[in-house]
Formats: structure tokens, C-alpha cells, sequence
């Protein structure tokens, strides 16, 4: 920093304290803190989508991952040529193809489609936020210059330039400070109405990747069923299956090996 800006952050310092003591008049702007508080929120926002939308494509992989070494146990139990074994190994094949679909077919679209752009979005902010802070630093010079004025003018330097030096201040000031003002309320609102439009075609594409692992899924495990002895989803409906898994559970709890035997 220079010595110059040293000084601007030194008497910015005095002003605000002046401020909070009552010695100068802080400007009240209620329209730019409507449209900062409306971009803040939008701010927020996209961060939070940035995160999540990261975290969606991450769970993704992990999903598709687990499930691949989780086919691969199972599979690996059976050493015989029965249906069970016949499908668990067509479990893992459609569970191995799933895990090669993410990484080809999803990874690279949902970057382009969903994390780039919102990723962009999100890059601007810094720079908005930048001018929002050089746009309060000048209010509180204005605020400053203002007072200085207004106190020559109630109680008269024995100076004469003292006045017509303030009074310039106070224009160059109010100068910098409206033009500003000005931007930011002219930007402000820009940007939050062209949050839906730059997002919408993001959204459509990610409910549509969505969709589209979701169907695949569905389609894979349904080749899976075939090999399933008939009645099966009958069972898996009525609840069949659930109290066979509990008898298989209440039988191993009676053998010594669990540990739990009485």
C-alpha cells in the first residue's frame, strides 16, 4: 500500500469512528442496500450451488464406485455355476458398465453443462465485490468531506481558503462517490435478473444427466432380475423376501460362531 492509500485508510478509520460517536453523519442509502442485500442473497447462493454441484458429480463417482467393489464381493462368494452365482456375476457386469458410463458419459457433460458455467458465475463475484467496497470507501470520504464543509460553514476559519478548499473536496467527493453509487445500482439489479436465464439451460441439463443415470441404473439392474428364480419380485413385493432374510439372520444368531448364542 502506498503512503497515499496508507493515509485514505487511516482517516477512513477516523471517520467511521466519528461515525459511530455521533460527530459525523452517516448517509442513510436505503435503494443500495435493497439491491446489495438482493445480491448478497444471490452471492450465497450460487456458492452453495458451486459446492453442492461439485458434491452431486463426487457422490456420483463414489456411488458407481461402491457399487462396483461391492459386486466384485459378491460375485467372488460364488465358485459354483448356480443361478445365484450366474446372477451375481450379471450384477457385477451391470454395476462395472454403470461405473464406466459415470466416468465416460456423465463426467464430461456435467463439467461442460453444470460446474463451468456456475463456476464462471461464481468468478465474478470478487470483482463486484471489489467495486462495492470502493463504492463505501468513497461514501465515507464523501461523508467526511461533507461534514468538514458543513462545520466551516457554522463556524468560519480564519483562513478564507479553508472554505472554497472544502467545498472543492466536497464536489470532487460527491463526484466520485454518485458515479459509483451510480454503477453499482445500474449492475446490481442486472445481475440477479439474469440469475434464471444463465441457470435454466444448467438446470435442464442437470436433470437431465440425472434422468439419464437413473434410467441406465434401472435398466442394468433389470437385466439383472432375469436371472432370479420366478416369483421373486412377487416375494420382494409381499414381503416374502424380508422375513427369509430374517430367518437366515435368526439362524445364524443361534450358531456359536456369531457369539451370540445363549
Amino acid at each position: 500500500m502506498s503512503w497515499s492509500g496508507f493515509k485514505k485508510s487511516i482517516n477512513r478509520a477516523g471517520t467511521g469512528i466519528m461515525m459511530k460517536t455521533g460527530q459525523v453523519e452517516r448517509t442513510v442509502d436505503n435503494e443500495f442496500a435493497d439491491e446489495e442485500a438482493k445480491y448478497r442473497q444471490l452471492e450465497k447462493e450460487c456458492q452453495t450451488l458451486q459446492k453442492e454441484a461439485k458434491a452431486y458429480l463426487d457422490s456420483m463417482r463414489s456411488l458407481a464406485s461402491s457399487q462396483a467393489r461391492m459386486a466384485e464381493a459378491i460375485d467372488g462368494m460364488f465358485t459354483d455355476s448356480s443361478d445365484a452365482a450366474m446372477a451375481a456375476g450379471a450384477y457385477r457386469r451391470a454395476v462395472e458398465e454403470l461405473d464406466t458410463k459415470t466416468a465416460r458419459e456423465l463426467d464430461a457433460p456435467y463439467r461442460a453443462t453444470v460446474l463451468e458455467p456456475v463456476g464462471k458465475l461464481c468468478s465474478y463475484f470478487p470483482e463486484i465485490n471489489k467495486n462495492i467496497e470502493k463504492r463505501n470507501k468513497k461514501l465515507l470520504d464523501y461523508d467526511a468531506a461533507r461534514s468538514k464543509h458543513r462545520k466551516l460553514i457554522d463556524k468560519p476559519s480564519d483562513d478564507p481558503a479553508k472554505l472554497p478548499r472544502a467545498e472543492k473536496e466536497l464536489n470532487d467527493a460527491q463526484l466520485l462517490f454518485e458515479t459509483l453509487n451510480t454503477q453499482c445500482l445500474e449492475d446490481l439489479p442486472q445481475l440477479v435478473d439474469l440469475r434464471i436465464p444463465y441457470l435454466d439451460p444448467s438446470f435442464e441439463a442437470m436433470v437431465r444427466m440425472q434422468a439419464k443415470f437413473s434410467e441406465e441404473g434401472y435398466e442394468k439392474m433389470g437385466g439383472v432380475q432375469r436371472f432370479f428364480a420366478e416369483g421373486v419380485r412377487e416375494e420382494y413385493a409381499d414381503g416374502g423376501l424380508d422375513a427369509q432374510v430374517e430367518g437366515v439372520l435368526a439362524e445364524m444368531r443361534e450358531m456359536s460362531i456369531c457369539g451370540l448364542a445363549a
